[in-house]
């Protein structure tokens, strides 16, 4: 049978699992239900499962009947986010603050119903094939703990190619595929800053030193910088998300504070907006004789699609679905994904399908909204090319 008959035959068990995953979100790394949830679909599967040690992680791998061979990884993400949920569907979450709102619950069934296909595919299969569960991505990033667990050689040897899908509520209409090669998701970075001055009486600024005025001279500067240090074909979006100082309007604060996200698409440009960001707070403060404290935290780097990898898969979904069910992205998107840890390791491919419910895509509630509803209903096309990609990729020596 083929990968798209099998999903079809497994879509009622695929389906359910998803449900249930969505009422009991967990967040970060700690998530046992899920992990349990996860433990129950793949029983009786011919899978070698590692529970990992720092992070409720599942590791399965599946050893191709025709092997040894090449090692093919497929990764789904686990978390939810603290949002509370406002969707009608039956299935709402029961862990209050907790939702689904970016459709991991899709991914982890999707993964598991290609567990399903490729161990009844198991014969069949001239390499082995590495399913990673991974907690952790809308938080501290789990995937570079996977990875230091090794993940990435589970099967004994490193894993030739690593694939992932993410699914999407607006934007595209229902079971569109999308990607790009090259730059596809954005590096993000934090930037955090304190500008320390004295404080003093608010009616005699003159006697203190003001760390508020010259803050949001420094917060204009770096949008001004932005556009006129960087290339714009390699952009840098730089927003400043959190400002604080002071207590009451008649004193001088002793010190004020911005928090800013950084997105950055290549290395080149990440590590210079770091140095550049860094000198222009410190030299604003000190032209005004204050002094500033920058705490430039590196994040999730650059998401890049393996050129040809890349080319790979759209095949593949074209081959699958039909031309028409893929559109390739002009441009990289600026949300950040840990899945760029495994694919600066090993070259693969990260793909969006749209799981969008509405019939007006662009005026859907988005990923991450608490009224963000997703389709299960693309669950079995999900499985089947994950599992397609597998198969496909283990066949080429």
């Amino acid at each position: 049978m083929s990968t798209r008959e099998l999903a079809e035959q497994f879509r009622g068990e695929i389906v359910d699992l998803r449900r249930a995953l969505h009422q009991v979100p967990e967040y970060d790394l700690d998530l046992p239900k899920t992990q349990q949830l996860v433990l129950h679909a793949l029983e009786g599967l011919p899978l070698e499962i590692t529970l990992g040690k720092e992070l409720s992680s599942v590791t399965a791998v599946l050893r191709g009947g025709r092997g040894p061979g090449p090692v093919v990884l497929l990764r789904g993400d686990m978390d939810a986010l603290p949002v509370t949920e406002r969707t009608a569907v039956p299935y709402i979450s029961q862990h209050p603050g907790m939702m689904h709102a970016c459709g991991h619950d899709l991914h982890v069934a999707g993964l598991v119903g290609a567990a399903k296909i490729l161990s009844a595919l198991k014969d069949e299969l001239p390499g082995d094939v590495v399913f990673m569960f991974q907690p952790g991505e809308e938080t501290s990033g789990g995937a570079p703990i996977m990875i230091r667990e090794g993940v990435l050689d589970a099967a004994g040897r490193r894993a030739d190619a690593a694939y992932g899908l993410h699914v999407g509520s607006a934007n595209l209409p229902l079971g569109m595929w999308s990607s790009r090669p090259g730059p596809f998701m954005a590096a993000a970075d934090q930037l955090h800053v304190r500008v320390v001055g004295a404080g003093t009486h608010g009616a005699t600024p003159y006697r203190g030193k003001d760390p508020i005025p010259v803050l949001c001279e420094i917060v204009g500067a770096l949008q001004a910088m932005v556009t006129r240090q960087f290339d714009v074909f390699d952009p840098v979006v730089l927003t400043v998300g959190r400002i604080a100082g002071g207590t009451k309007e008649n004193i001088i604060a002793d010190d004020a504070f911005f928090d800013a996200t950084v997105r950055t698409f290549s290395e080149a440009a990440r590590t210079t907006i770091q140095q550049a960001a860094t000198r222009l707070v410190e030299g604003m403060a000190a032209a005004h004789g204050l002094t500033a404290e920058v705490n430039y935290q590196l994040g999730y780097p650059v998401t890049v699609n393996d050129a040809a990898e890349y080319e790979f898969a759209r095949a593949t979904i074209v081959d699958l679905f039909g031309a028409d069910r893929f559109r390739e992205r002009p441009n990289p998107r600026c949300g950040a994904e840990d899945m760029s840890y495994v694919l600066q390791e090993v070259p693969g491919v990260y793909l969006n399908i749209s799981a969008c419910r509405s019939a007006d895509p662009d005026a859907a509630a988005d990923n991450h909204s608490p009224l963000a509803d997703f389709d299960d209903s693309i669950l079995p096309d999900a499985s089947a090319l994950l599992a397609e990609l597998a198969v496909r990729r283990l066949a080429r020596s």
